[in-house]
């Protein structure tokens, strides 16, 4: 850390109680007040160096003058530092208190006017030569400028913006790679390559080095400035989402922070150390945060932007903040986890546990997006699998229709309006929403027949797996009608397999000589045998057909039906979570 040592007397001032005083012999014909402290000094050698303080004094008839400096920047402190250097007392200046007497020698008017080397010539020295080349003393000086009472007049010096440039500088070092001949001091531990850029030597290093000051040392007004002024030197989007995500993890509690963890309230969150954190607090940082992601897609994680909607919730930010959230995941959805989109339902008249209005939010603005680029992909991917993002995102909302499904207190209307926005032909197989509906069901036993018939025209019988399909053969809680095509959609499958293992069965014959005889005489009975087995399977299904308009739709004729299947093979059946004990286990399909 750089410094700069002033003066060569030996230190002359002590402190009594709230007093300051000066021991060299004379008699003190100055009092001045500052905050709780007073000064007992001599005139001359401050009149020698202040222009602010001749002007007051010089008006003065009392043989003891009495001035009051409340308002100087730095308070006692800094103003102790101030006449320490006016009698020639040993001080140090360093990267701490530079701002603070920058600012109280401007106050002062402590200008060449008033002796060679006068403080205000020393200390901006100081800041343009050593204070705004390193990192660690730009940074301080920075966090010392933010003061209430050093704040305004380190605006008006452009302390303030000659820091934060000279950070954002250092900041695009790896982005941009050109600090051209300036001398740059990196942090301790900071691995540096040397790079050269149009001839000149510069260095680069990790891109994330810098995020933990900013965000440990600056408050949220002087890092949106520093974010800002990165962000206009060009850097990549990716590094600045980055630096925001990180600053928020850092100082958003409610978000899970790094800090300690502490007890909450509705009021706010108490971290001890008389740290705390209102939830007025939380929620004003939380929406300046989403102002300062970048709008590009897929630069911010979507399930930080998942973490900060449910935090948003939770301290009920402005509905503009939850819009703007939900549209930047609608846009990234297929990157989202389903643990993430797991979001407790925090109104006040809440009936679900889960939030699904804002689920359904967020996957109309996905399909929107979906819709309007559909064409656009198709050009730029060749046409090879323009629906790989909207399969992904068919198969999270079927996962997240299955968790949500056993809560007794969703409606049917709301289950079928999000399950219905994905469109059918995008689901490569439909075992995920056949799993949903058959837990939905199972949680709400109460529904009419014609309720579950609607239910299930979510589902195409046709895309099921055999697993599922042997599954819903025997499965009592879905409607009869909906049996029967499962059960005909199975036999068209399996005449279509056998006909197609027949004919390639009849060409190996007539290519094959007489030592595979034996061979295909065996593959014929077997043929016979499934002949028989498929004729027997289309027998069963035309008595269904004719039993079904007789049936009445009561337990009686659930039983009767399900005599007919008796002597069909027993199925393996295994719990599935908290769709009910026989509920279909049928892996997820990852795309």
């Amino acid at each position: 850390m750089a410094s700069l040592k002033l003066g060569s007397k030996s230190e002359v001032f002590h402190l009594s109680g709230h007093t300051w005083l000066c021991k060299t012999g004379l008699k003190p014909d100055v009092m001045i007040q500052v905050e709780d402290q007073s000064f007992h000094l001599h005139k001359f050698p401050l009149l020698s160096r202040s222009g602010y303080l001749e002007t007051l004094f010089s008006k003065a008839s009392e043989t003891t003058c009495v001035a009051q400096l409340h308002d100087i920047p730095g308070g006692p402190e800094t103003f102790l530092l101030v006449a320490k250097f006016c009698y020639g007392v040993r001080i140090e200046v360093t990267p701490e208190n530079v701002v603070s007497l920058r600012c109280a020698a401007e106050y002062l008017q402590m200008s060449e006017n008033y002796g060679d080397a006068n403080l205000i010539y020393l200390t901006e020295c100081f800041l343009n030569d050593h204070v705004f080349v390193t990192w660690e003393d730009s940074i301080k000086a920075l966090e010392k400028s933010c003061e209430p009472k050093v704040l305004p007049l380190a605006e008006e010096l452009h302390i303030v913006s000659r820091c934060i440039g000279s950070l954002a500088m250092k900041a695009c070092a790896e982005d941009n790679t050109s600090f051209f001949n300036w001398p740059i001091s990196l942090p301790e531990g900071t691995t540096a390559t040397t790079t050269f850029w149009n001839g000149i030597q510069t260095k680069a290093t990790s891109e994330n080095w810098w995020f933990n000051d900013v965000s440990s040392f600056l408050d949220l007004p002087m890092y949106k400035r520093f974010i800002k002024t990165v962000e206009s030197r060009g850097v990549n989007a990716g590094i600045i989402a980055a630096s925001v995500t990180h600053y928020a993890k850092r100082n958003l509690p409610l978000l899970g922070c790094s800090r300690k963890s502490g007890s909450s309230s509705e009021e706010g969150t108490n971290y001890g150390d008389d740290m705390y954190y209102s939830h007025e607090d939380q929620r004003s940082l939380l929406e300046d945060i989403v102002e300062l992601l970048p709008g590009k897609k897929c630069v911010t994680q979507t399930k930080f932007l998942l973490r900060l909607l449910r935090t948003s919730m939770v301290l009920h930010a402005s509905q503009v903040t939850q819009e703007t959230l939900e549209k930047r995941i609608g846009v990234q959805l297929d990157e989202a986890a389903l643990e993430d989109l797991l979001i407790p339902n925090m109104k006040y008249s809440g009936e679900t546990l889960y939030d699904i209005d804002s689920v359904q939010r967020i996957l109309d603005h996905f399909m929107l997006t979906f819709d309007s680029s559909i064409v656009e992909e198709k050009q730029m991917m060749g046409d090879s699998h323009p629906l790989k993002s909207i399969t992904k995102v068919a198969s999270l909302i079927d996962g997240y229709l299955a968790e949500v499904a056993s809560d007794e207190n969703l409606k049917l209307s709301k289950f079928q309006a999000l399950g219905a926005l994905i469109q059918e032909d995008v689901r490569p197989m439909d075992d995920g929403i056949y799993r949903a509906i058959d837990i939905f069901i199972k949680a709400h036993p109460w529904l009419t027949e014609s309720e579950r018939e609607q239910l299930c025209l979510l589902m195409n019988c046709q895309k099921l797996s055999l697993e599922a399909c042997t599954h819903a053969a025997q499965n009592e809680r879905l409607p009869l009608r909906v049996i029967v095509q499962v059960l005909f959609f199975e036999q068209m499958r399996l005449r279509t397999s056998i006909a197609g293992w027949l004919f390639g069965s009849e060409d190996n014959n007539d290519q094959s000589g007489a030592l595979e005889g034996h061979k295909n005489r065996n593959a014929n009975m077997a043929m016979h045998g499934m002949r028989e087995r498929v004729y027997e399977l289309e027998k069963e299904c035309m008595s269904m057909k004719q039993d079904l308009d007789k049936l009445v739709k009561t337990k009686e004729g659930r039983n009767f039906f399900s005599k007919i299947f008796g002597s069909r093979s027993k199925t393996k059946t295994s719990p599935c979570g908290k769709g009910g004990e026989d509920a279909l286990m049928i892996p997820e399909t990852k795309i």
